[in-house]
Formats: C-alpha cells, structure tokens, sequence
C-alpha cells in the first residue's frame, strides 16, 4: 500500500464518532499489514487503515470483529468485568457504520485506545508470557460456545499448512525475482519436512481435533498488559478470527514468544526455543483455557508450536522468492533473514522434542506424548 498523507488520516478521523475532535495523528505500533495510528481526541483512539490487497473480503472481516466483539462484551460483563478495556471497542462512522471508505478506496476502522496499558515485542521474563497465555487461553475459553461456522474465513486456507506447502511450492519452482540460489539451503530443509505438514489437518478431518473459534496471530504484542500490575488485559488485532485449531493459536504464540531472538535476528544462530518460556506459557494456556481443550488438543500443543513456526518460515520464504508482496519490509533480504530465524528455531524444537513433550503432560496430567 502507498504511504497516507497526515491530512488524509485526519480526514479519516473525523467521521468516526468521538468524544472531541481529532486534535493529532501519529503512526502507532510495529504492525506488518495494516498501517496503525494514534488519534487525539478529549481520549484517545486507534485508527487503522485495513490492507485491503491482503484481506480481499474487509465487510466480512469487519463483520466477524463485530459479533465477537459483542459476545465477548457480555460475556465479560455477566463476568463483572469491564467490556472497554477487556476486549476491543469499535467506534462507528457519523452515518452508524464501523468503516469508512474514502474517495481513494482507502478502508479505515477506528477503536477505542486501551490506556494505562502496553504491548511488548519480546517478554522480559516468563511473566509476561505467563499472562499472555492465559489471555489467550482465555479467549478460547469465553468462545468456547459460540457458533465458529458463523464466521467468513476471511483467508482461506489461512493455517492449512499443506496448501501452504503448495504455495511455496509454487513460488519456488516460478523463482519471479531470480533468488531461490541464495536460499537452497533454507528451501532444502522446509522441502525435507513436508510430511509433517498434514499432521494437525488429518486429526481435524478425522474429528479428533474440534474446529474453534480461533485469533490466528497470537503473539505477545497483540496482548495488552496493565502497565501497574503486569496482568493481560485485553486480546487486540482480531483481523484472523476465524474457524480454527487451538494447537495453531498456542503454537504462534510459542513461535513468535519463546523464540532466543527476535523473529527478524540476522544472526539465526541466536535463535532457538527458551524451554523456560516454552513452560510459563503451556501453564498459562491450559490455565487460561479452563479445561476446555480436549485430550487429543492438548497431545497436540508441541505439534502446534513446531507446525506454526514451519509454517510461518514457509510464508516469509515464499514472500521473499515472490518479491515481498505480503509482509513489510525494511530492507531487500528481510523475509529472508526472518525465514532463517524461524528454521533455526524449529532445528531448535526438534532438538528438544522430549522436553516439550514432558511439559505439556506435566501440566496437563497427561502421559508424555514424545
């Protein structure tokens, strides 16, 4: 997408209703797909213009935000809770609508701003990821009876991962930007795994692993965390709620959050899983979750993180053969450098395959699945 202006972000603004006219706009977050920014008002806001070249279908995306934000609204008020700061709060346009459309098809959508409350990019200690498993798990919790096949896979296919092996596949064998000679070794290693690809689909269609509603994005920094007492607030970027597996949404949390460095590290030697990290969150999670996974979810959550991480190293890989047509990047080898990241975590996974295993079914009371 071509950079906004400041004046049409303000313009933008001012046809949601807030309290107060817009007074300022900023650029806000560390978001890959949709351009984020602050608006002052008499209380702050967030804006966003929606990457409409990446979700093609913005009326469903926009529809499935709704409805769960409204089931989650009173669910979290029948709790005692506080709906504006526990789950995401759409503001409506003057004409009632939650989007706006300008006169250069630009979609934009604004929220209320959480205060008192930060995101971080990495966890500085296992508390932070303690606390952003239980909001996640959580959030699979509160949703746990609501209707998933009311919702529009706004990205088909979006967490199969063969279709994602097909994908790269493609991407290699066209090789449009002439680069996979400089990535055979990365491209030989994602190709030496693709029959664990299936895993987790199979047990789906076999009915052993149930569909949910699930965020699809789970990392630490779409988790809001009281900036006093260090505790998750609120699950924010609802972009992915879709029908889903529980295993994917742990597993990239665990991918993006466990990981030694951080997801676009030059140096992939840094990388690697902390079993320390590995462990607060399976606690949170199956806390947070509340007993609802099922066993076979939970036998499955190491698969989860290892399929995440293969996966997202597929997609960074395909988007940079294809010329980085999906994810921002900041300079030519980015996607690159964030593919080799990921494969050395899941060098790293497999390596410490056993230890996984033994968390999971110590927390969960369960037999190591090793």
């Amino acid at each position: 997408m071509t950079a906004l202006r400041e004046q049409t972000v303000m313009d933008a603004a001012r046809h949601f209703l807030t309290q107060g006219s817009p007074r300022s706009v900023r650029r806000y977050g560390s978001g890959h797909i949709n351009d984020t920014y602050l608006v002052e008002c008499a209380r702050p806001y967030i804006l966003q213009r929606l990457n409409t070249e990446i979700f093609h279908e913005p009326l469903a995306l926009m529809k499935n935000i709704e409805s769960v934000t409204l089931f989650l609204r009173e669910k979290i008020t029948a709790q005692g809770g506080d709906p504006d700061r526990e789950t995401l709060t759409l503001i409506p346009t003057q004409d009632g609508s939650f989007h706006y459309i300008d006169g250069e098809n630009n979609f934009f959508r604004m929220f209320l701003f959480i205060t008192d409350a930060v995101t971080y990019d990495a966890a500085r200690n296992p508390e932070d990821f303690y606390h952003s498993a239980v909001a996640f798990g959580n959030f699979q919790r509160l949703l746990h009876d609501f209707p998933s096949e009311t919702l529009t896979e706004v990205i088909p296919h979006f967490h199969d991962t063969p279709s994602r092996f097909r994908d790269f596949e493609r991407a290699v064998q066209e090789d449009v930007m002439g680069r996979a000679a400089s990535c055979a070794e990365e491209i030989r290693f994602l190709a030496d795994r693709r029959a664990d690809c299936g895993v987790s689909v199979r047990l789906q269609q076999a009915g052993e692993l149930p569909l949910r509603v699930t965020h699809n994005d789970t990392k630490l920094n779409n988790i809001m965390l009281d900036q006093r007492t260090g505790e998750a607030i609120c699950v924010i970027d609802l972009d992915t709620v879709m029908p889903g597996l529980s295993v994917n949404d742990f597993g990239d949390s665990i991918r993006f959050g466990a990981n030694t460095a951080r997801e676009d590290e030059p140096d992939a030697s840094l990388a690697g899983l902390s079993l320390p990290l590995y462990e607060s969150y399976v606690r949170g999670f199956l806390t947070g979750c509340g007993g609802i996974l099922t066993p076979a979810e939970v036998r499955q959550l190491s698969w989860g993180a290892k399929l995440m991480t293969y996966e997202c190293g597929m997609r960074f890989l395909g988007d940079y053969l294809n010329g980085d047509v999906y994810f921002h990047t900041a300079y030519p080898e980015h996607n690159l450098v964030r593919a080799r990241t990921q494969i050395a975590l899941v060098r790293d996974m497999e390596r410490k395959w056993t230890q996984m295993n033994d968390i999971v079914a110590r927390y969960a009371g369960q037999p190591s699945t090793r």
